[in-house]
C-alpha cells in the first residue's frame, strides 16, 4: 500500500488533469457546502419540520455533495492507460460521508457541547471522508497498479479532519452573518475549496506504476474515465437535494405562517390577522361580531369534540351566507368577526346577519344531538369622523353590556348606551385587578442581530377578566388612559417590574433590562421620577435594568418639560427609549433636543421590507441617522425570516423584537424559551447580562 516493488523494470506513470471538470468539482463541493449550510440554519429555527428532517437532509447533501465532488475530481484525471470504474463499489463508497456526516452533525448540533464535541464529530467526519474517498479509489478499474506516498496519504486525512472541524464548528455555531446571502456564499466557497484541497491532496498521494510495458510510454494517450452517466447522476442528485430543501423551506415558511394567522379548527384567519387588517385601513368600514355564549356549556355537557363540531358547523354558514366583499375571522374561540371596507354594503351586512341569527334561533343537528344556541351579533361602522380602530372597541363594549341578553338578536353600538356602562365598568374593576392578579405582565424578548444574544425584554401588560375572560389591551388602556387611571397602573407594572427583576437576581436566573410603556402624560410628572427612585431602592435593584418607552405623539404636545423630564430620569441611571418612531408629525424636527438612549422603529416601516425598495430605503436612512445620533436602534415587528435577513445584512448592529423570534410569554415561559434560544444559538454563557 505504501511501498513500491524493488523492481529496475517498472515505470511510472504521471498523469495530468482535466481543467474543466476539476472547476466543476469544485463548483460541485461549494453547491454542496452552502447547501449544508442552509439547511444547519433550518435545523436552528422552530419550524413545521423536525430538526432531524433538516439533520437528515444536511448529511445527505454534505456526504453526497462530497462524495460527487470526489469522483468529478477523479475523473478529471488523465492516465496514458484506459480508465473505468466499478458502479457498486463507487454507490457503496457514498454511504461512510453519509453516515459521518450525520454523526458529525448530530453531536456537534447537541445544546450542551464543548470544543471537544467539535474535535469528536471532526474526527469522525474527516474519517468517514478519507473512507469515502479511498473505497473510492478502489472502485478505479485500469491496467495499473498503485501505492500511496505515506507522508501525502497522512496529510490527506488530517486536512479531511481540520477541514471538518472548522466546517462543523461554523455551521452549529449559527453565526448571524451566514444569514446574510453574499457572506454565507463566501463562507461555501472557502469551505468548497478546502474539501476540493483534501481530495487533491489524496489524488497527489497515489503514485500509478506498471512493472512493464510492450510499447514505448511516448505512444501511448492520455486516457480519461467515461464520465457522462456520473455527471447526470451527480447533477440529478444535487438538484433533488436542492429542490427538496427549497421547497421544504417554502412550505416550512407557510405553515409558520398559516399557524400564526389562521385558526386550526376551522382555517379561518385568526385574531392576529384580524387586528393586522383593521389596524392597516383606513377606509370606512362595518364590523359584526357574532358571540356564541352556551358554548362552554355544552362543552362541558357534550364534550369538546361536539363543541369542535358545532364551531365548524357555525363556521361553514356564515362562510355560506356572508357577503362576498365581507372578511371573515375567527377571532376568539367563541366568536367570529365578519368586516367589510364597503359602507355600501352595510344593509346587506346586517340583512345578512338577521339571516344567520334567524337560522341559529332554530336547534341545529350536530353529531344526530339537536343543538339549541344562545347567540349576539354586536355591529358598528365607521365613519370619516370614526376611524376603523375604534370599531372593535366599540362592538366589544356591546358585548360586555349588562343589558345584552343573548336571544339571537342584532345589537347595533350606541355611544350613549354601550360606552358609558362597558368603561365603567372596567374602570371600577381595575383595583380589584391590580389586587388579585388579574392584570399580569408578559415580555417579548428583543434580540442582536448580529449575535443573536437576548439584548432586553419589553413588558406588556394583559388583563384575564373574571367575566369578560381575556380583554385586549388596545380595549382597556386607552379607557384607563382617558380617564387618569393608567398613572396608577403605570406604578404597578414598574414595581411588578422591579419585584421580577430583584426575584431572578436572588435565584441566579438570567437577568434582562426591561422595557416598561410610559403613558404620554406621565412624562413630565414629578410622581414619575419617585416612583422610580422607590421601586429601584424597594427591590434593591440598580436603575439600569429599567428603560422607559414613550411615544413620540404623547412628547411633542409638550417637548420642552418632556426633554426637562427625560434629562432627569437620564441623569439617574434610567435608559430612555422613543417607541412607534415614524408614525407621528414632528419626528426629525424633535429628534436631536430629546436626550434619548434608543429609537424603536415602528411595525409599520418593515411590513413591506424587503420587497418594497421605498420602505428599505426609508429603513437604511432612519438606521444611518440614528448611528449619527449614537442611538440603539430596537425594530418593531419583525415576523418573517426575509425580513431578519435585510436587517442583518445591515453593517449596523440593531436590535431586533417580534413574533419571528418570540411573542410575549409570561416570566417562566420566558425563561424557558431563552434556554432553547441560547442553547440552539451557541450556549447559556451569551446570555446578555447587565
Amino acid at each position: 500500500m505504501f511501498t513500491l516493488p524493488n523492481s529496475s523494470e517498472i515505470v511510472i506513470l504521471h498523469g495530468k488533469y482535466s481543467v474543466s471538470i476539476v472547476i466543476l468539482s469544485i463548483v460541485i463541493a461549494i453547491v454542496a457546502s452552502y447547501t449544508a449550510l442552509v439547511m444547519n440554519e433550518k435545523m436552528k429555527q422552530n419550524g413545521f419540520f423536525h430538526q432531524h428532517f433538516w439533520l437528515t437532509l444536511a448529511s445527505f447533501a454534505m456526504g453526497f455533495g462530497i462524495w460527487s465532488m470526489h469522483f468529478i475530481g477523479m475523473s478529471a484525471f488523465m492516465l496514458p492507460l484506459k480508465m473505468d470504474y466499478d458502479v457498486q463499489l463507487t454507490i457503496l463508497s457514498v454511504i461512510p460521508a453519509i453516515l459521518a456526516s450525520f454523526l458529525a452533525f448530530y453531536i456537534s448540533n447537541r445544546t450542551n457541547k464543548s470544543i471537544w464535541s467539535y474535535v469528536i464529530a471532526g474526527v469522525i467526519m474527516g474519517v468517514g471522508i478519507s473512507a469515502m474517498h479511498y473505497t473510492g479509489m478502489l472502485a478505479m478499474k485500469m491496467d495499473v497498479e498503485f501505492v500511496y506516498d505515506p507522508l501525502l496519504f497522512f496529510v490527506s486525512v488530517v486536512i479531511a479532519i481540520v477541514v471538518s472541524f472548522v466546517a462543523l464548528f461554523i455551521f452549529s455555531r449559527n453565526l448571524n452573518f451566514l444569514t446574510n446571502i453574499f457572506v454565507r456564499s463566501l463562507t461555501a466557497i472557502i469551505m468548497g475549496l478546502a474539501i476540493s484541497s483534501m481530495h487533491y491532496t489524496g489524488m497527489k498521494a497515489v503514485i500509478f506504476y506498471v512493472e512493464e510495458l510492450n510499447r514505448p510510454f511516448a505512444a501511448l494517450h492520455l486516457h480519461q474515465m467515461d464520465i457522462t452517466m456520473l455527471v447526470v447522476g451527480v447533477t440529478v442528485g444535487i438538484s433533488i437535494l436542492l429542490g427538496i430543501t427549497g421547497l421544504s423551506g417554502v412550505l416550512d415558511r407557510y405553515v409558520e405562517y398559516r399557524l400564526n394567522y389562521f385558526d386550526a379548527l376551522t382555517k379561518l384567519p385568526n385574531r392576529r390577522q384580524f387586528e393586522k387588517s383593521i389596524k392597516n385601513s383606513n377606509v370606512p368600514s362595518m364590523l359584526a361580531i357574532l358571540h356564541l355564549h352556551n358554548l362552554e356549556r355544552l362543552n362541558s355537557g357534550y364534550g369538546y369534540e361536539m363543541g369542535d363540531e358545532i364551531i365548524r358547523t357555525v363556521a361553514d354558514l356564515l362562510i355560506k351566507l356572508k357577503p362576498v366583499s365581507a372578511e371573515f375571522y375567527r377571532i376568539e374561540g367563541n366568536r367570529f368577526a365578519l368586516l367589510t371596507r364597503d359602507q355600501n354594503d352595510f344593509l346587506e351586512m346586517k340583512t345578512t346577519m338577521e339571516r344567520i341569527l334567524s337560522i341559529l334561533m332554530k336547534p341545529l343537528v350536530v353529531n344526530d344531538h339537536k343543538v339549541v344556541l344562545e347567540t349576539v351579533s354586536a355591529i358598528d361602522h365607521s365613519t370619516a369622523e370614526k376611524e376603523i380602530n375604534q370599531l372593535f372597541l366599540n362592538t366589544m363594549s356591546v358585548l360586555h353590556h349588562p343589558s345584552i341578553s343573548y336571544n339571537n338578536e342584532i345589537v347595533e353600538f350606541d355611544p350613549a348606551i354601550h360606552t358609558y356602562s362597558f368603561e365603567r365598568n372596567l374602570l371600577d374593576d381595575i383595583d380589584r385587578a391590580m389586587k388579585d392578579k388579574e392584570l399580569y405582565l408578559v415580555y417579548q424578548p428583543k434580540i442582536n442581530s448580529n449575535t443573536r444574544e437576548i439584548m432586553g425584554v419589553e413588558a406588556l401588560l394583559r388583563w384575564s377578566h373574571p367575566v369578560h375572560g381575556p380583554l385586549s389591551p388596545g380595549l382597556f388602556i386607552p379607557i384607563l388612559e382617558e380617564s387618569g387611571r393608567m398613572f396608577d397602573v403605570t406604578d404597578w407594572v414598574i414595581n411588578e417590574v422591579g419585584l421580577q427583576i430583584a426575584s431572578s437576581i436572588e435565584q441566579g436566573q438570567p437577568v434582562w433590562q426591561v422595557a416598561i410603556n410610559i403613558p404620554g402624560p406621565y412624562i413630565t410628572s414629578e410622581r414619575l421620577l419617585r416612583v422610580l427612585k422607590e421601586s429601584i431602592q424597594k427591590h434593591k435593584i440598580p436603575a439600569k435594568y429599567l428603560e422607559l418607552e414613550m411615544t413620540e405623539t404623547s412628547l411633542v404636545s409638550n417637548i420642552d418639560n418632556a426633554i426637562r423630564s427625560v434629562k432627569e430620569i437620564k441623569e439617574f441611571g434610567f435608559s430612555v427609549a422613543l417607541d412607534d418612531f415614524g408614525t407621528g408629525v414632528s419626528s426629525l424636527s424633535y429628534l436631536k433636543r430629546l436626550p434619548i438612549t434608543t429609537l424603536k422603529i415602528d411595525k409599520s416601516f418593515v411590513d413591506d421590507v424587503p420587497g418594497s425598495n421605498k420602505d428599505s430605503a426609508i429603513i437604511k436612512a432612519i438606521i444611518s441617522l440614528c448611528q449619527s445620533l449614537n442611538l440603539h436602534v430596537v425594530i418593531e415587528g419583525v415576523e418573517v425570516e426575509d425580513q431578519i435577513e435585510f436587517l442583518s445584512s445591515m453593517p449596523e448592529v440593531l436590535t431586533i423584537q417580534g413574533y419571528y423570534f418570540a411573542k410575549p410569554l409570561q416570566y417562566k415561559e420566558l425563561l424557558e424559551w431563552a434556554e432553547t434560544f441560547t442553547g440552539k444559538r451557541s450556549s447559556s454563557k451569551s446570555f446578555k447580562k447587565f
